[in-house]
């Protein structure tokens, strides 16, 4: 398993868009990938789940990542949030 915390760059913080690119990317591979925030964690691949965690900006989650190409995922949704989900 693969766990990193993750900050929310983007200053509109995770709305629609970016909880649309993380499920779709996410969706990509066969891990189980969810993110986790205080004491609720959600299922990354479901985008309504990614929205309700409501991260504002500057906020951490924690990705946590298991399965057989769980290195290529959480490199892919680590680099989402690091390009600020292509926003500014």
């Amino acid at each position: 398993m693969i766990e990193k915390i993750l900050t929310v760059r983007n200053r509109a913080g995770i709305h629609a868009r970016p909880a649309a690119l993380i499920a779709q990317t996410a969706n990509k591979f066969a891990a189980e990938i969810s993110l986790e925030k205080d004491s609720t964690t959600v299922n990354a691949k479901s985008i309504m789940g990614v929205i309700t965690m409501a991260a504002g900006y500057n906020t951490n989650l924690t990705l946590k990542v298991e399965g057989t190409d769980e290195k290529e995922a959480a490199e892919a949704i680590y680099n989402l949030f690091e390009s600020k989900f292509e926003e500014e």
